[in-house]
């Protein structure tokens, strides 16, 4: 499992990106690079990166699902998931 300090921070940069989504897509609209510039890193969407919502791993991650593939075998195994169930033949 990721650390909880991992977990938060992507959330923190989730917000940010949020909060300056807005002001970047008017500055590149109008071509102000120096006024972009400015604006913190985190605020760029190219910084995020997707987390299982659950153990907050990084890799491996299903974004239909919005979890890592491993808690997806888990959780379908055990019928926590509808609609999807273990392939047998």
């Amino acid at each position: 499992m990721a650390k909880e300090s991992m977990k938060a921070r992507e959330v923190k940069r989730a917000k940010l990106v949020e909060k300056y989504a807005e002001k970047r897509k008017r500055l590149k609209a109008e071509g102000l690079y120096e006024e972009l510039q400015s604006l913190p890193r985190n605020a760029s969407p190219v910084r995020l990166h997707n987390r299982c919502s659950m153990t907050g791993r990084p890799k491996g991650y299903m974004r239909q699902f919005g979890i890592s593939r491993i808690q997806f075998r888990e959780m379908a195994s055990k019928g926590l998931i509808p609609g999807v169930k273990k392939a047998s033949w």
